[in-house]
């Protein structure tokens, strides 16, 4: 078996390099991946706040119904719905390009597996914070805003980080909406040159850079909002 590295700059038909094109598709990934991100932090955020509300178990149930519905759909299905049904049932969706509705559904998909995350970190402080902030004189909002919410990010950011890694491997399946990520670049690639091997380590070696890096930040992020003196239970041999 012989392996041909040049491929990748040999011409692609259209003036440019395999390379060049590899390069684009993984800023194609980078974005629908970081788009999705922030959907997915803000709604989950939201939603999971929502559902640890005392006294409202209206808004609580509806928060529920959105974990459940979109933590139970697969993914590709819930993409397939974005861009095949709902332009259908909203006519107006139909000018969106497949970026946006691949964001959105992503961002849709994370946010549930946040939200869940979220509510589990809010629920696992001591009843007694949030008991402390409401006799200070703080309205729930900016109880849950300057002392709940800071302590339950930081007790989620492990499996938060994790969530932004999966959520970076996930924005794969926007090839299915023909949308040149590196996905869609390694399966045309392929086809084209018959050097499958080249094209799918360069671009599984992208997908685990990309990863490695969204590893490190959410680390560094992590270690900025580590209050000195506190450990939190489960890592570095639990307790504080």
């Amino acid at each position: 078996m012989s392996w041909d590295w040049t491929v990748f700059l040999a011409d692609d038909g259209s003036g440019r390099t395999y390379l060049e094109w590899m390069i684009h598709a993984w800023g194609w990934t980078l974005a629908v991946a970081g788009a999705s991100w922030v959907v997915a932090m803000v709604l989950g955020a939201l939603i999971g706040t929502v559902r640890t509300l005392p006294n409202s178990p209206v808004l609580v149930k509806l928060a529920n119904a959105w974990v459940e519905l979109f933590r139970n759909i697969p993914l590709l299905v819930q993409i397939f719905i974005w861009y095949f049904v709902i332009p259908k049932i909203f006519p107006s969706m139909k000018e969106l390009s497949s970026f946006v509705l691949v964001v959105f559904a992503l961002g849709f998909f994370t946010s549930a597996r946040i939200a869940e995350q979220v509510r589990a970190g809010v629920q696992s402080l001591p009843r007694g914070q949030r008991m402390a902030g409401m006799a200070l004189g703080l309205t729930t909002a900016q109880t849950y805003r300057y002392v709940l919410l800071p302590m339950a990010l930081r007790i989620i950011m492990p499996p938060l980080t994790s969530e932004s890694m999966n959520l970076l491997k996930n924005s794969s399946v926007a090839f299915a909406v023909s949308i040149a990520e590196l996905t869609m670049f390694a399966m045309q690639a392929q086809e084209e040159t018959s050097r499958g091997i080249e094209i799918y380590i360069a671009v599984t070696a992208l997908y685990a850079v990309s990863a490695f890096a969204v590893n490190r930040i959410m680390a560094l992020v992590e270690k900025s909002l580590r209050i000195p003196g506190y450990v939190v239970a489960g890592s570095n041999g639990g307790g504080h």
